[in-house]
């Protein structure tokens, strides 16, 4: 008896695709994903997650996206072979094909609900009632003017040159401490079960062009630890912004600036302060480069002095690919609700100055 062939579309391949379809119409009703998934049902998912992953001393995503890349290149080794040797048939490929839609179609149900949905949520414009807007040059300027203030101060705080930052461990302990003082102002910044780690990629990450990252699948905050120490305490409190559940980038930037501002350690403050300046005087620059140019000249020398230090980090670090990827990269934030793509981070600044004419201050 012959053997019937089988079928591309089965009950498997039907419900998965029903549920991703499922999970791509609900992305729609941003309120509902507020109240129901990012603000309640995302909580316990993520903090399980932590407790599953916090205690081990590595981060297990980043051996995670390992053994995935090893098995890829393993699967598409073997599939080139098949084909120089002509062993492909329509069947053999067409049964190639629809195991890697079953797995694409996991990984995209797995990551929407471990956190992919807050793409799609109200984020902190809902929760502060703040809402950026379109800015003026003169409200660029006030920002900068105070941004040079703040980051002066902080930096002369710290002393000398031959300042020594604290180890990363001690960074990572002072981010969730921030975060408590931080929740006592905005109650919503609850960050239970630490799960910060040191980015097992750091040398590679600093000529692929990142500073963090956050792993949805074993719900751990990676750091890049191998940049200069005064970076580190900001880009921690920015991917813990992720782990509690914003995913735009603009709003982990800020959520990392109102945590920041909270740490009782002023090495927090100076990191946010400096990354913060260099966001908005950029903005300015493209508006006034007259009025940017003159800022720098504004700042303290000791700040000067890490400016030079970082541009002379990226510039050891800039390499043909790093561009390759920001514009990968840049397209998966487009596919995620966020039209400027890798300029994305800097739209921090229009949250910054809404924030500075509702309070006063920053």
């Amino acid at each position: 008896m012959e053997q019937s062939k089988p079928r591309f579309m089965d009950t498997n391949m039907a419900v998965l695709l029903a549920a991703a379809l499922l999970i791509k119409a609900f992305s729609f009703f941003g309120g509902f994903i507020e109240s129901w998934y990012s603000s309640s049902a995302y909580q316990y998912i993520s903090g399980l997650l932590r407790i599953i992953t916090g205690w081990l001393p590595f981060s297990s995503g980043d051996v995670l996206y390992a053994a995935a890349g090893i098995w890829l290149m393993v699967k598409l080794f073997k599939s080139i072979r098949a084909l120089v040797k002509r062993r492909v048939t329509k069947t053999s490929f067409l049964l190639g094909l629809k195991k890697s839609m079953v797995i694409i179609l996991w990984v995209y149900i797995i990551f929407n609900i471990f956190w992919g949905f807050n793409y799609d949520r109200l984020g902190i414009a809902y929760q502060l009632r703040l809402q950026p807007v379109n800015y003026s040059t003169e409200d660029l300027k006030q920002l900068t003017d105070s941004l040079i203030e703040k980051v002066n101060a902080s930096r002369k705080i710290l002393g000398g040159s031959n300042f020594q930052y604290p180890s990363y461990a001690e960074i990572f302990a002072e981010t969730k401490s921030a975060y408590d003082s931080a929740e006592k102002k905005f109650p919503f910044l609850y960050y239970g079960h630490t799960s910060i780690k040191s980015s097992l990629y750091g040398e590679l990450g600093n000529y692929m062009g990142f500073l963090g990252y956050y792993n949805p699948f074993t719900g751990e905050a990676q750091v890049n630890t191998t940049v200069p120490a005064f970076v580190i305490p900001y880009t921690a409190c920015h991917e813990v912004a992720h782990q509690v559940g914003y995913g735009s980038e603009s709003e982990a930037n800020f959520v990392g600036y109102l945590t920041a501002k909270n740490s009782s350690d002023n090495i927090f403050h100076y990191s946010v302060y400096f990354d913060l300046f260099a966001y908005a005087n950029g903005e300015l620059f493209q508006r006034d480069s007259v009025a940017a140019k003159e800022n720098y000249r504004m700042l303290d020398t000791l700040v000067k002095l890490d400016i030079k230090k970082y541009r002379q980090f990226l510039l050891d670090h800039k390499n043909p690919v790093e561009p390759v990827i920001r514009m990968f990269y840049g397209e998966y934030l487009k596919a995620n609700k966020q039209p400027a793509g890798i300029d994305t981070y800097d739209e921090v600044v229009s949250w910054l100055i809404a924030y500075r004419k509702k309070y006063g201050d920053l």
